[in-house]
């Protein structure tokens, strides 16, 4: 057994199913997950010592590379001073202030500990704030696990939803309401059936938990035609996009602002760390200053600040990361399509390949995907030292140290898949 497998076999002993994560188990692709025990770079290695040229990234923080030597030095400094005092300290009003200057939009924002939390702590303050109690998600979002965000369509995609998990209450999902990504008219739907009721509509401005998939020319733009017209707030959750489609985000990249954004994963550079921020009329609602209550032991604690200071300072002050990131990807879409007949989405860093001849542009036709053709493309893949997501429905992460040979080398061997 490879040391890898015997780590499984122990872990499974431990941790259900042996994962603190499930996508970690490889149930989607079969065999034992492959554990980590350094990166460097574009490449991770495992505990048997084998090397994988790595596209997931940490599921998209290292979009300067594993073990930055600029991010390592800034949490080897702090570190040195105490790993957390449960108090105020400067790096948190530091980071408050890079982001507040990056991202226009955002007036205010508050530090948690995950996209989760973050994801959790603005639908709280959308309903705080607006004074209503429902939400429009779309189908194929992934938004975190929080009890409201676990729901599934129930006979039809503009009903209420009923819970999508065990212990997910049908009390906690009654007011999440599930319309179609990319299909404007959808959401129009909801807003008329349920006047005066609707605090806001959340989505990934990208959908990069179903795959990835874009919005379509006017789709977020109509979003917020319609939240304004409604009195209804729009969140972008940009967990995945925040600073990677460009160092503004979606927001930037599209040219449409949210009311409310969450952030993670890129402004930790690697540690737990998430964010939500928005207009000082709306963040105002928070705790201490508002009655919308949230609060965090851990929240901006300053290893995670020195970490996404650094990363995102390092973004600031290199705008070519972007020009270089979104080519390196483009590239590489652009060769899976000339010698596979499988459809490649990507934008920006993201990309996807699905293994179907379908055009995918929401949930629905993200399904037509082939996964047991996926899952014996992944194996291929790792069998030759190339690691990807061991799932169909996630996103592929180029980030700023891939190199033209490394695109090259995986071009090739996708061209040897049969």
């Amino acid at each position: 057994m490879t040391e890898s497998e015997l780590l499984f076999d122990r872990a499974k002993k431990v941790m259900p199913g042996g994962v603190n994560s499930p996508v970690r188990a490889f149930n989607a692709v079969g065999g034992a997950p492959r554990f980590i025990k350094s990166a460097k770079g574009a490449r991770i290695y495992d505990a048997d010592g084998r090397e994988y040229l790595d596209y997931i990234g940490s599921w998209g923080p290292m979009i300067l590379g594993h073990a930055n030597e600029k991010v390592l030095d800034a949490v080897s400094k702090t570190m040195a001073n105490g790993l957390s005092f449960g108090a105020a300290t400067e790096l948190e009003v530091i980071m408050g202030e890079l982001i507040t200057s990056i991202v226009k939009p955002i007036e205010m924002i508050r530090m948690v500990n995950s996209g989760t939390e973050a994801v959790m702590s603005a639908i709280r303050l959308a309903r705080g704030y607006t004074q209503r109690e429902k939400i429009i998600k779309f189908a194929g979002c992934y938004h975190g696990h929080s009890d409201a965000m676990l729901v599934k369509a129930g006979s039809g995609a503009l009903t209420n939803s009923n819970p999508d998990s065990s212990g997910v209450t049908k009390g906690a999902a009654k007011d999440t309401l599930l319309a179609q990504y990319n299909d404007i008219n959808s959401v129009a739907e909801l807003f008329d059936s349920n006047k005066g009721e609707i605090a806001a509509v959340i989505v990934e401005p990208v959908a990069a938990n179903m795959g990835v998939v874009p919005p379509q020319k006017g789709f977020l733009e109509g979003l917020r035609k319609l939240c304004d017209e409604q009195n209804a707030l729009l969140i972008f959750d940009e967990v995945i996009t925040g600073f990677r489609l460009a160092l503004g985000g979606a927001m930037e990249y599209f040219n449409v602002n949210a009311d409310l954004v969450t952030y993670g994963k890129i402004i930790g550079g690697g540690m737990p760390v998430g964010a939500y921020g928005g207009r000082r009329e709306i963040m105002s609602h928070v705790s201490p200053t508002g009655s919308v209550y949230q609060a965090g032991t851990l929240s901006g604690n300053p290893v995670a600040m020195a970490a996404g200071l650094a990363t995102l300072t390092e973004l600031k002050n290199n705008p070519q990361v972007y020009t270089n990131i979104n080519t390196m990807a483009s590239r590489l879409a652009d060769g899976i399509r000339k010698h596979t007949k499988y459809t490649v989405n990507n934008i920006g860093s993201l990309l996807c390949t699905f293994f179907t001849d379908q055009n995918v542009y929401n949930y629905e036709t993200a399904r037509t995907s082939d996964t047991k053709r996926y899952a014996s493309y992944f194996n291929h893949m790792l069998d030759n030292g190339v690691y990807i997501a061991p799932a169909q429905f996630e996103a592929m992460f180029v980030s700023n140290v891939h190199t033209n040979e490394d695109i090259d080398k995986t071009i090739e061997i996708i061209k040897k898949f049969k």
